[in-house]
């Protein structure tokens, strides 16, 4: 609760308390000296309703020993019944009521009244101190748990950069021995893409226009090293520019594309679609499908877990992920809706 809507709440609460003598005792010409003596009856609910609220809930109730709070808790509301009778008795000697006369029967059902009241705030209370307990305590939980799940998806993003790094290396070095130029044009394009890693992949949202301008980068320098038996298209539809999304979320499935859709002898394809309409963002890749052999083992899949996380964490409840192969395996398809 905000803390100012709670002040207030216990400020009209005690106003009421305080100023109901006034009420009850309107139009019987009371005095101020009478009034402040009738206020020790909302004195002493105040008392006892800070005292659990603030001590004995906390240190007695909250913590188990609930016997202890009661024993406290008889022991106080009826002292303080008692203290009440004879304060009222008091009171009616300085300030007599003509016509009013009190049998024992009287005193012990005064007493009895006052000590029920005491108990209701007593617990009132308690209730209050367990409910903010419990507020604090899955409060806690939860920034405990969103600075975890912060610092997993921090870590998720150190751990990409090397893998990435490793494999589009591998590449730029096969292509040094093929043809110098283009091995420069293929590290021009790298420092683009590292820029958006060091740069970019810091920040919790980036514009889905640059995320697509580093996955063309990383397309157009894979195709380089690609034979004329490779199909590969890129097409990107984005209706709005200024569109956010988390970044490097669908670059390992496009490493995944062609580390695994890829032949050097039979015709093979790479298909990728960005659709990006009102609040939601499409992404679909579909390839043919050469799976590696069991010798091979480079990248032992950690790629497409870091997108599942990685999509759990940035966009919980809000995404679907449909991927699989076709019936004959000879296409894999992969597809990732997120709402915004």
């Amino acid at each position: 609760m905000n803390k100012k809507l709670g002040f207030a709440c216990h400020f009209l609460l005690w106003a009421y308390m305080f100023l109901s003598p006034l009420t009850f005792w309107r139009g019987t010409g009371i005095k101020f000296g009478q009034y402040l003596m009738y206020c020790l009856d909302p004195l002493f609910l105040m008392i006892v309703f800070y005292l659990n609220y603030v001590y004995l809930a906390p240190k007695f109730f909250v913590s188990g020993k609930h016997r202890y709070d009661l024993l406290i808790n008889l022991i106080l509301v009826f002292s303080l019944g008692i203290i009440l009778n004879y304060w009222k008795d008091f009171t009616n000697v300085i300030y007599p009521i003509p016509g009013r006369h009190l049998d024992a029967i009287d005193y012990f059902s005064r007493t009895l009244r006052d000590s029920l009241n005491l108990a209701i705030f007593a617990a009132g209370s308690t209730a209050l101190a367990l409910a903010r307990r419990y507020v604090t305590a899955d409060n806690a939980l939860k920034e405990s748990e969103a600075a975890r799940a912060k610092s997993e998806y921090l870590n998720l993003r150190s751990q990409i950069n090397p893998h990435f790094l490793l494999n589009t290396l591998n590449n730029i070095y096969a292509l040094t021995t093929i043809d110098q130029e283009r091995a420069q044009d293929a590290i021009q394009q790298l420092s683009k893409m590292l820029r958006h890693m060091l740069y970019d992949n810091q920040e919790r949202e980036v514009a889905l226009i640059d995320e697509v301008q580093f996955l063309e980068n990383y397309i157009n320098l894979m195709k380089i090293r690609l034979s004329g038996n490779v199909d590969v298209t890129f097409v990107p539809q984005i209706g709005n520019p200024s569109m956010k999304i988390a970044p490097l979320i669908f670059i390992s499935l496009i490493e995944n594309a062609f580390k695994h859709g890829i032949s050097p002898t039979e015709h093979s394809f790479v298909h990728i679609n960005i659709v990006a309409i009102c609040d939601e963002i499409t992404f679909s890749i579909e390839n043919s499908n050469h799976p590696k052999t069991n010798q091979d083992r480079s990248g032992h899949g950690i790629g497409l877990s870091q997108v599942q996380r990685r999509l759990d964490l940035a966009y919980p409840g809000h995404y679907t992920w449909d991927k699989g192969v076709s019936e004959d395996g000879s296409i894999y398809t992969s597809t990732i809706r997120i709402k915004l």
